[in-house]
């Protein structure tokens, strides 16, 4: 590869990593190019030359994500108690930045492009059928109810221990989470 290709790769990845950064930590809208591109060390002007739009760079950005996670865990996932537990603890949702796409994003990808939302269809399609293979169900049904149950649980904690602004309330949903989930298993 010709060394001015590689520092285009190495700038568009650099891009990449710092919009799913900002945009796990600060939602999309409220993130600009230029920021984005400031994070990357570049100057706003060469977004052009790597991205069409916006739009573009948040699927290509959240489908890194998940390659990267795939790749190297973030959390445990010998089984999907442990998952959860390591998951609903503090330090996760202090870190949105470099935690869970569905938890930092979720109702605003709601709204995202058709090709963002089918990217995050497919991640959601292969999580849960990563979590259903963890569970000790004893029918293909039971497992997938149990992964979903989970995960969404897990989810909507997180997104509710991010949005109250009173720390005990949120160290108390975390927990209750974890026991609820903890009994349920």
């Amino acid at each position: 590869m010709a060394r001015s290709q590689k520092q285009k790769e190495e700038s568009r990845q650099a891009i990449v990593r710092s919009a799913a950064r900002l945009f796990r930590e600060r939602g999309v809208d409220g993130v600009t190019v230029a920021e984005i591109m400031e994070g990357a060390g570049l100057t706003h002007g060469g977004f052009p030359r790597h991205f069409a739009s916006k739009d573009e760079l948040v699927t290509e950005a959240l489908a890194d994500v998940f390659i990267a996670t795939a790749r190297d865990p973030l959390l445990p996932a010998s089984d999907l108690s442990s998952y959860a537990r390591a998951y609903l603890r503090p330090e996760h949702r202090d870190a949105p930045g470099k935690g869970c796409v569905f938890a930092a994003l979720g109702p605003e990808m709601a709204r995202a492009t058709a090709a963002t939302r089918h990217m995050l269809t497919e991640a959601i399609k292969g999580q849960i059928d990563q979590f259903a293979g963890m569970t000790g169900g004893s029918t293909a049904e039971s497992r997938r109810v149990e992964a979903i149950g989970t995960w969404a649980t897990m989810i909507g904690a997180m997104v509710m221990a991010r949005i109250v602004d009173d720390q005990e309330l949120a160290d108390e949903i975390l927990t209750c989470a974890r026991r609820y989930l903890d009994a349920d298993s």
